[in-house]
């Protein structure tokens, strides 16, 4: 199966992830709650929201489909912070790229999520 639209490749991933270093910041916009996100639940078995040591670039900004939009970063993330978004297999990981874009962030790739193994292997530990 395809990538869905937007899914950035996991050479281009790879190569955003080693530029990036220390300052990649990773947006899981999944939804915990698998009654709003049935879907997420798989994708949740598969890896988890981050929490912790656990995935320690990545933060939790739930993409709510009703107000389309997300929480917004940190202020202290710059606007050419290098930003992955993912769900669990990129429509969201999208539309929370657009968002991001649309907020001012300038440096933002769209990677899937766990269904998007390859991809998702190039920074789902981050």
């Amino acid at each position: 199966m395809a990538p869905k639209e937007g899914v950035s490749t996991s050479s281009e991933l790879r190569s955003f992830v080693e530029s990036a270093g220390d300052k990649l910041l990773v947006v899981d916009v999944r939804n915990p709650d698998a009654n709003v996100e049935p879907g997420d639940a798989k994708s949740l078995i598969v890896a988890g929201l981050p929490k912790g040591d656990y995935r320690p670039s990545a933060v939790s900004l739930v993409w709510d489909r009703n107000t389309a939009s997300m929480p917004l970063p940190d202020d202290s993330i710059a606007k050419d912070a290098p930003i992955i978004t993912h769900c669990g297999g990129g429509g969201r990981g999208q539309k929370a790229k657009e968002f991001l874009e649309a907020n001012g962030f300038t440096n933002v790739l769209n990677g899937g999520g766990p269904k998007e193994t390859e991809c998702w292997n190039e920074y789902g530990d981050k």
